[in-house]
């Protein structure tokens, strides 16, 4: 098939897509080396032609493609689509709508936690995708026929995988639930990201208001930093140096360079001297204006109600088929087993009917959970006896 690399020919391309309701989508992009992702191919499918668009030919004007995607009138099908939609807001400002993410369909249809592409393809059709090209450079040019093949193999199977979900979502009346997830994907909130919430993404933990206001400055800076100079965050400074420079708070260059995760010399570059004044800014803070930590929890049998509703969550996965994953994480569970009105997605919805009231009644007694020829059931308590700890004294 030709490649599509003039402006012209992607319009004609996309004013035939519009006609149809359904197409499916994917891109293949480059970030390596990069903080925004390089869009390099975009494959388009509908139930009759399948097109790939050249991105990086000379003069072509993606709009064609960016109207197409918030056209109001085709759903399109993409899978595990935040990355596409991310690259997509940040092209164009638009998020693509109506969505469809075959991936989130497939784990409320019990496929398993974020299958992947060819797993779920196989799964559903038998078929089992090439995936020679998957980690090819696919910003050079010429695009070979192999890449092309692969481009187009995507969104044609991509097809029937939606078709196949799609029947079966609404066989067993769930595609209301897929629907409130498309909510959350299709949010510019979720894609709205600022420097100063940088410090979320981190994994580490701080325990003092000081470590915290340093990590949100340091964190801040290298956001910043990162998304001037487009170059990955770990470009500038690994994760573990701006943990290590939080814990510190290194406010001079000499204290900066005794910190074994920065690297040697890195003190006497104008991004020293950058972090030192980030240090400085955070020391500066007002504790009252940062955001609140999280306190130990002092509720002594906290792990082991964690422990009850992870099994409760196994149990309801497996009796409804769906991925467990898309009904609570572990910390939905750590903040259900601290307060039951908790501010998390398990007590709410079609979550807290499926499985957020049980955890409710588990965590008062009112549950029990029992094992009957092989697996475990939930048994209701119409008495809360207390099972003793310790052998009572004669």
């Amino acid at each position: 098939m030709d490649l599509i690399t003039t402006t012209a020919d992607l319009a004609a391309a996309c004013s035939r897509l519009a006609k149809h309701p359904v197409i499916t989508v994917d891109t293949e992009f480059l970030r390596e080396t990069t903080y925004y992702p390089l869009l390099c191919v975009v494959q388009m499918a509908s139930a009759e032609e399948a097109i790939v668009i050249d991105t990086l030919a000379a003069g072509i004007d993606l709009k064609p493609f960016f109207e197409l995607m918030a056209n109001e009138a085709v759903l399109k099908v993409f899978h595990a689509a935040r990355q596409d939609i991310e690259i997509i807001w940040h092209q164009a400002g638009i998020i693509p709508h109506p969505v469809f993410d075959t991936q989130v369909a497939a784990m409320v249809l019990g496929y398993g936690d974020s299958i992947a592409y060819d797993a779920l393809v196989e799964k559903v059709t038998g078929h089992r995708p090439d995936k020679t090209h998957r980690f090819t450079d696919w910003s050079r040019r010429p695009l070979t026929k192999e890449q092309m093949h692969y481009a187009v193999s995507d969104v044609t199977h991509l097809r029937d995988v939606f078709a196949a979900l799609d029947a079966d979502l609404k066989k067993r009346r769930r595609s209301e639930w897929v629907s409130i997830e498309m909510e959350v994907l299709t949010s510019p909130k979720t894609y709205d990201f600022h420097p100063e919430r940088a410090w979320e993404r981190l994994k580490t933990r701080v325990r003092k208001p000081k470590d915290l206001a340093v990590l949100m400055e340091v964190a801040a800076w290298r956001e910043q930093e990162a998304q001037s100079r487009d170059v990955p965050r770990g470009r500038v400074l690994r994760d573990e140096a701006v943990s290590d420079i939080a814990t510190h708070a290194p406010n001079t260059i000499e204290k900066l360079a005794n910190l074994r995760s920065v690297p040697k010399g890195f003190e006497k570059s104008k991004w020293g001297a950058d972090i030192v004044a980030a240090v400085e800014r955070g020391l500066a803070r007002d504790h009252a204006t940062l955001p609140k930590l999280e306190k130990p929890r002092n509720n002594n049998n906290g792990a082991a109600i964690v422990e009850l509703l992870k099994v409760l969550l196994r149990m309801t996965a497996e009796r409804h088929a769906v991925a467990s994953k898309v009904i609570a994480t572990v910390d939905d569970l750590e903040e259900i087993a601290a307060d039951d009105d908790a501010d998390v997605p398990a007590l709410r919805g079609w979550r807290r009917e499926l499985f957020g009231e049980a955890a409710l009644k588990l965590k008062r007694g009112e549950l029990a959970l029992a094992v009957e020829k092989g697996r475990v059931i939930g048994v209701q308590r119409a008495e809360r006896a207390a099972i003793p700890t310790t052998t009572p004294s004669s």
